[in-house]
């Protein structure tokens, strides 16, 4: 039984999350048609969100807040707009620059959806006396026999979003709905039921930058909070300095482009982006093959349900729009230790690891070191 529950089933008091887009808009539409009792609320996530840009793809500015209250009248449902923009602040915003500052490449969407959208928001709608909280994600949620609940990939891979939703406990998704989890549509299909059904977001462009910087220059705005910090760009291989940067925070592993190295690798391959140290501002580079992982040890991981008993087999994913690899993965001292298969690349600290069984999301947890291929050297 999934949580799109028949009309038949016991109605819910539902408090669907309505960002302003199109995706969110026909998940609560779909909580009313299948009987529950749905109020919406968009939160507001800035203090002022009126200096966003105009037409921003984020989630969090003055129209999308305008778009959400269309969407609910045309629905017919009450409508709120709650505030939270203080604890956004603390739990997202300043997080992400921390974990920048510290070296490490951090994922706010999937800290908004743990900390805002399924602590703080469900924490108050059940104060409130709600059931659940609705979204728009693409995600399944499972319920056993025995009454537990499980969190599966959506049916339609292409749109899948259980990435990040993998931090959420088992006694979240006993109160999360996902109606666009089990839809194997199209997006323009789900555009075509938005526009049959009234709403004039169904032509919105969807959401894809970091919502609270306005511009998208993630660079930019880290620097305003940060300040310049000129340091030196080496080379891994040799250690000779081959640049400078105004930043090591303005870099990911990984990266190729935009390092503004003096001269080419003596092979004249491309360098990519090894190693960060904030401790001496210095960003390490090198070949594409110093990229290759083949262990890692992530910490404070969260369980979609019990913790694995023993040490197994699992596929992982490690970021929001990547593939999946197969791992051998167990739990050590609270901390999963995870090793595999074939070497992958682009892995930095301050990533999710998601683990799978199958379709079933396993857990999530924040990858603090990786072990590379070449000289079993540790990042």
């Amino acid at each position: 039984m999934t949580e799109n529950l028949p009309r038949t089933a016991r109605p819910l008091r539902v408090l669907a999350a309505m960002s302003g887009g199109v995706d969110s808009a026909v998940a609560a539409a779909r909580a009313v048609e299948a009987g529950h009792d749905v109020t919406g609320v968009h939160l507001a996530l800035s203090a002022n969100p009126q200096s966003f840009r105009t037409g921003a793809r984020g989630c969090c500015t003055i129209e999308d807040s305008r778009d959400a209250r269309r969407a609910a009248d045309v629905i017919g449902i009450p409508f709120y707009c709650w505030d939270l923009a203080e604890r956004f602040r603390e739990d997202v915003v300043e997080d992400f620059i921390a974990e920048y500052e510290a070296g490490r490449t951090p994922n706010p969407c999937l800290r908004c959806n743990e900390k805002i959208k399924f602590a703080a928001l469900l924490d108050k709608a059940l104060a409130l006396g709600f059931d659940a909280v609705c979204t728009g994600h693409y995600a399944t949620v499972v319920e056993n026999a025995d009454g537990s609940r499980e969190l599966h990939r959506a049916s339609d891979m292409a749109k899948d979003q259980s990435y990040v939703l993998g931090v959420l406990d088992e006694k979240q998704l006993a109160h999360a709905l996902f109606p666009l989890g089990d839809t194997i549509t199209t997006k323009d299909e789900i555009r075509a039921e938005a526009e049959r059904r009234g709403l004039a977001v169904a032509k919105k462009p969807d959401s894809h930058d970091i919502c609270f910087i306005a511009d998208g220059d993630t660079q930019g705005f880290l620097a305003k909070r940060l300040g310049k910090a000129e340091g030196d760009i080496v080379d891994g291989t040799t250690g000779e300095k081959v640049g400078t940067h105004e930043g090591a925070y303005g870099f990911t592993i990984g990266q190729r482009k935009g390092l503004r190295i003096g001269h080419p690798a003596p092979d004249g391959k491309p360098r990519y982006v090894l190693d960060i140290s904030p401790v001496n501002n210095t960003v390490t580079v090198g070949p594409v093959e110093a990229l290759d992982v083949t262990a890692l040890t992530a910490i404070r991981p969260r369980w979609c349900g019990s913790t694995p008993a023993a040490p197994g087999t699992y596929t992982a994913q490690l970021r929001a729009h990547g593939g999946e690899t197969e791992v051998f993965a167990e739990v050590v001292d609270g901390e999963l230790r995870v090793t595999f298969t074939e070497p992958v690349r682009g892995v930095a600290p301050g990533q999710a690891i998601v683990l799978y069984d199958d379709t079933r999301v396993v857990g999530s947890a924040t990858i603090a070191t990786t072990t590379r291929a070449a000289a079993a050297t540790t990042a």
